[in-house]
């Protein structure tokens, strides 16, 4: 009599499940599917700074938002009337403790602050001393900072 031996096989791992091939006689082979190959993504998702900055850039030149700044920052966070004016966005930062008074070194994403109406104006660093904001040239453009008088600082945007 012909003797069979027996084997279990755990054949291949996929999703996290083991798949094991019966009992095989010795003369059976089990083969495996071949692994899917694994996806390489170059593209990493945007942070929520990369898309306020994008947001600016795509809108390089544009005049639709003078006089309105705090709008476009926000709009550039994808919010709309957290603040009246960018005065009241710095004074709560202020009050908050969140404010850096005066530093011209704010990370990529963070709002700038100047004292420059009763309103005041603000803009959105891109983390390299550089910042987009409207007003710029009378255009929402990219400057160096402190570029407008009265520079009052940075913070982190609250929304």
């Amino acid at each position: 009599m012909r003797s069979f031996l027996a084997r279990v096989t755990v054949s291949a791992l996929l999703g996290g499940t083991a798949l094991v091939a019966g009992i095989l006689p010795a003369t059976a082979t089990a083969t495996a599917a071949p692994a899917p190959a694994p996806v390489h993504s170059s593209a990493a998702p945007q942070s929520r700074a990369d898309t306020a900055v994008a947001w600016f850039a795509n809108r390089n030149g544009s005049t639709a938002y003078q006089g309105y700044c705090e709008k476009a920052v926000e709009n550039s966070y994808g919010r709309t009337g957290i603040y009246a004016s960018a005065i009241a966005n710095w004074n709560d930062a202020v009050r908050r403790g969140a404010a850096h008074r005066g530093d011209l070194n704010p990370p990529k994403g963070a709002l700038v602050f100047w004292n420059i109406s009763s309103y005041g104006h603000v803009g959105l660093a891109t983390g390299d001393g550089n910042f987009w904001a409207t007003s710029v040239n009378g255009r929402i453009g990219k400057a160096r900072l402190p570029y407008f008088a009265n520079y009052l600082g940075w913070a982190q945007p609250n929304f």
